[in-house]
């Protein structure tokens, strides 16, 4: 990275030194064709500078023109964007951003024409306009992803403020996005901001997405248990619970409870059951409170890693 800085600030000062090389021959011709028109012919001399300033005066009323103009159409323009983004309800970051470019692109145009039309030749001020933005472009490329990536979210949605969300190893709701960055606030009250490049590079996990969500939870018990009564036990908590959904109410899947698995020391059930995303933590916690209650009242014994040896002779 040091070597491409390098070699950049030395263009820069090449270019820099070839327009300050032809400022001074170009004054220098001037300048004696001057003192060499003085000397044979006085009035010529009077007549051309006379000439000169008439000449140079139009090209400067021209120039402040244009520019008056000009500076009056980017203002136009900046008007228009904000009665379209109001009218389009654009997201503030959108609009703030494109609105911003837009006035830089057009500034550095309006001030480009102007120049040219004072007849400064603009060629070496646009060789330094690049080489500048490449130097500036290599110092910032980590920014310059992060703001490829903030496009990228702001225009392809994959969550908005408000939204809880699992991305790049944090958990949170989402709390601000910007052009750059994007801000989480975790459970435990802690602010992240991760930057928009590897956000929008990686795996986000959006659980405000959709309206619903199912809880998947696992239930082991001791071999020997009653199939059919724990099975009967689980299902009468989950339809007990109003704010477990079914398709009566909201069209999702009916809860259900199956005997899933058979392992080395315990038998496990599955409850799965749909409600709504706002209602997941309330009802998962107290779901867990009830099971861990309500079985042992009916002789069901909850299972944990043993081993049973038999001795023979």
């Amino acid at each position: 990275m040091s070597l491409l800085q390098i070699n950049i600030s030395e263009e820069e000062l090449n270019a820099s030194k070839n327009v300050v090389a032809a400022a001074n021959d170009s004054i220098k011709a001037h300048t004696e064709e001057f003192i060499n028109l003085v000397q044979t012919n006085p009035e010529g001399a009077l007549h051309h500078i006379g000439q000169h300033f008439i000449d140079f005066g139009l090209k400067l009323l021209i120039a402040l023109l244009i520019y008056i103009i000009g500076a009056w159409l980017i203002r136009k323009v900046k008007v228009l964007q904000d009665k379209r983004f109001k009218r389009r309800n654009t997201d503030p970051t959108v609009a703030s951003f494109t609105k911003s470019a837009t006035t830089f692109v057009l500034s550095v145009l309006l001030i480009v024409v102007t120049i040219g039309t004072l007849g400064i030749d603009t060629t070496s001020i646009a060789a330094l306009l690049a080489a500048g933005g490449l130097a500036v472009g290599m110092a910032l490329s980590g920014t310059l992803q992060n703001f490829s990536g903030g496009i990228m979210i702001l225009a392809f949605h994959p969550f908005k403020v408000g939204d809880w969300i699992s991305a790049q190893g944090y958990y949170g709701i989402v709390t601000a996005v910007s052009i750059v960055s994007t801000k989480i606030k975790t459970i435990d009250n802690r602010e992240v901001i991760l930057p928009n490049g590897a956000l929008s590079n990686g795996v986000i996990d959006n659980f405000s997405a959709l309206p619903l969500r199912r809880i998947d939870m696992l239930v082991s018990v001791a071999y020997g248990t009653d199939a059919q009564q724990c099975i009967d036990l689980l299902l009468s908590m989950l339809k007990e619970d109003k704010r477990i959904l079914d398709k009566a109410t909201a069209g999702a899947d009916d809860p259900m409870v199956a005997l899933k698995s058979l392992n080395s020391s315990d038998i496990s059930f599955v409850v799965r059951a749909y409600m709504k995303n706002e209602d997941f933590w309330a009802v998962t916690f107290d779901l867990n409170q009830r099971i861990y209650t309500e079985l042992p009242q009916h002789g069901i014994q909850f299972a944990y890693p043993h081993m049973d040896v038999t001795l023979t002779k």
